[in-house]
């Protein structure tokens, strides 16, 4: 990237999780890429570009730590150039990729050629989760410490879980010795049982095999166990259940290193949307009841959960015009994952601005260990203006993303990102990719 020399973003509402700051109007400054000064009335430098932010909020890049980008192996759903211009145009200038790829990140020379493709073709900074097991077959651990020299910033098997709880013990005490944090996939196979939906009400009226919440919560149960056993950290994925939102209530009470998300989706719909049969819904873990969509907002406002993330899974367009239980599971989520959440939660009411950023800005970093999510002076310049008043139509047909794969099309989203700059450099303007 080639960061424009100084760039002063003026009179907006600058909101930084990360050092609590809330304040209209205040400007940032940056120099070569990075926040030089943050405050008020900050004079222009010779040649700098002033971008006026009257009405916009300006925050932190967002970061997502839960994004499949399919690159190597599934180009036909996604690659790395087109995920993170997608990303992009979500506000989002920081992911985490996901290991699922073909063939799986389990080796330093896949990760070594994901980071050079990224490097090469990304809009946003992609950091690479290693997996942990060889193949993500859970039975033999990868080599993790190789893993984590190559860039790992964590290890997940995601897609798939770790059926086996003394592999996930090991796990748990390698990724700790290395300063890494191991993200669970919480899925009991045998449970779960070929499901395409929640087990429950709509799946026995659509005659659709159902998938019961307690596939997911065993699992929780277990990985919280095993964080107390081995005093190492888990980061729970994709929650869906109420159930399992109390689980991590009562492990952060106890102190122990537990950590979870939970994606737009499953706080913006229940599995009343499946209705339909449209396939954009089908997705893993499946749409949860009502009670539970309203559990895991109250989660998220206790600050029980602490991150957002989009679980961004596209798939080819023919991939999704099958039968209901053929097609995969999925939802193409980075492009529509603000909005979402500022539509669903902050308009309603549920969730300050302050308190929505932080969930994907700063407390993802934290967790990733990552230098990123903050506006304080020295950081990377990676920033998000956000039209707080901005409405547009979810048009899934316009999506920059090879997934087209949302439950969101034809919605009125308010809250969009307008501007997306990566350490110093506009690459989204106006709804506009400029690269």
């Amino acid at each position: 990237m080639n960061p424009i020399v100084s760039l002063l973003i003026k009179g907006g509402r600058v909101i930084d999780p990360a050092s609590g700051m809330d304040q209209e109007p205040a400007d940032v400054l940056v120099l070569e890429g990075k926040i030089a000064r943050v405050g008020c009335d900050l004079p222009a430098p010779a040649g700098a570009r002033v971008v006026d932010a009257s009405g916009r909020i300006v925050a932190p890049g967002l970061v997502d730590m839960h994004v499949h980008l399919r690159e190597p192996g599934y180009e036909h759903k996604e690659t790395i150039a087109t995920g993170t211009r997608a990303a992009a145009m979500g506000g989002i200038t920081s992911l985490v990729c996901m290991p699922n790829t073909d063939p799986p990140a389990d080796n330093p020379g896949t990760l070594a050629w994901i980071a050079a493709r990224a490097r090469e073709t990304g809009a946003a900074r992609v950091w690479p989760a290693g997996c942990i097991t060889k193949g993500r077959r859970g039975e033999e651990l990868a080599e993790m410490a190789s893993l984590a020299a190559a860039g790992a910033v964590a290890f997940s098997d995601d897609g798939f879980p770790v059926a086996r709880a003394g592999v996930m013990r090991r796990a748990l005490e390698y990724a700790g010795s290395l300063g890494r944090v191991v993200i669970s996939h919480c899925e009991d196979p045998d449970l779960a049982g070929g499901g395409v939906m929640h087990e429950g009400y709509w799946s026995t009226v659509l005659g659709l095999v159902g998938m019961p919440a307690a596939a997911e919560e065993v699992m929780v149960a277990r990985e919280i166990i095993l964080a107390r056993l081995t005093g190492q950290r888990v980061h729970l994925a994709h929650l869906s259940t109420g159930l399992s939102a109390a689980m991590v209530r009562r492990a952060r009470e106890e102190g122990l290193p537990v950590t979870a998300e939970v994606t737009p989706h499953h706080l913006a719909l229940s599995d009343a949307a499946v209705a339909g049969y449209d396939t954009s819904t089908k997705v893993n873990p499946p749409l949860r009841p009502q009670e539970d969509v309203e559990a895991l907002r109250q989660a998220l406002a206790g600050g029980v959960v602490q991150v957002i993330a989009s679980d961004h899974a596209p798939h080819a367009a023919q991939e999704k015009e099958q039968d209901f239980d053929q097609v995969p599971f999925g939802i193409s989520g980075v492009e529509t994952m603000l909005p979402v959440v500022a539509t669903v939660l902050v308009k309603s009411g549920l969730l300050a601005w302050s308190r929505a950023l932080a969930a994907m800005t700063v407390k993802p970093a934290r967790i990733l260990g990552l230098p990123v999510g903050t506006l304080e002076p020295g950081a990377l310049a990676d920033i998000t203006l956000i039209d707080p008043e901005l409405e547009m139509v979810v048009d899934r047909d316009r999506f920059v993303s090879l997934g087209h794969n949302s439950p969101f099309h034809g919605w009125k989203l308010s809250g969009w990102p307008v501007m997306t700059i990566v350490g110093g450099e506009i690459v989204m303007d106006g709804r506009q990719l400029l690269s």
